[in-house]
């Protein structure tokens, strides 16, 4: 096949375009955009629709073949069809207009799927950047002081580091220890919280 529009084509888009000069498409090379029922005649028995749709989209971006409207339809009109006698081949589709259009609304939903597919891929990609501002972000920050080396001692100044026997005044510090534990992590986590909120407000709220 020599035609600059097949040989243009993404190699897995071929079987398809193959599809539409035999199968799909009527002596002329056109057909009504209904993705459904073209990845049936191509793909018959397969789930094959949205990869139809992904192909018919590459089969326009390299000049393989048109998609133009008329009568409230999309249709399809390949460039090259293959070849018969124009004077006794026929076509109910509608003639193309001279000035082609590859604008893709698509019939049957195939263009909202393709601009929800791009909306998903720009999504996973702004996640995967988010989180790799988060990694840079981790590793800038020195490490946090553990809480312990500033916390007070354990037990009573005979008993400094406690004592498993009884001892009143060792019950004295412990509590005074657990509590000033207690307090400087919530300080923390208030902390973090206002913190979060400042970048919120900078931002204006939900940037979406």
């Amino acid at each position: 096949m020599r035609w600059p529009g097949y040989l243009r084509a993404p190699h897995e888009a071929k079987p398809t375009a193959m599809g539409l000069w035999t199968t799909a498409t009527d002596p002329l090379g056109r057909c009504e955009l209904v993705p459904e029922l073209i990845a049936a005649a191509i793909y018959p028995g397969e789930a094959a629709t949205d990869l139809v749709v992904d192909h018919l989209l590459m089969l326009a971006d390299s000049g393989f073949l048109t998609i133009y409207e008329e009568r409230g339809s999309e249709w399809i009109a390949l460039r090259r069809p293959l070849r018969v006698d124009a004077r006794l081949a026929s076509s109910d589709a509608p003639e193309p207009p001279r000035e082609h259009s590859r604008t893709f609304a698509a019939v049957g939903g195939a263009g909202e799927r393709a601009r929800a597919r791009v909306r998903s891929e720009g999504a996973e990609r702004s996640g995967e950047w988010e989180s790799w501002e988060r990694e840079q972000e981790t590793r800038s920050r020195p490490p946090r002081r553990p809480l312990l080396l500033d916390a007070p001692p354990i037990g009573c100044p005979d008993h400094p580091s406690g004592r498993r026997e009884d001892c009143g005044p060792c019950g004295t510090y412990r509590r005074r220890h657990d509590r000033w534990l207690a307090q400087e992590r919530y300080t923390l986590q208030m902390t973090e919280y206002e913190q979060t909120q400042e970048t919120e407000e900078a931002w204006g709220g939900d940037p979406f």
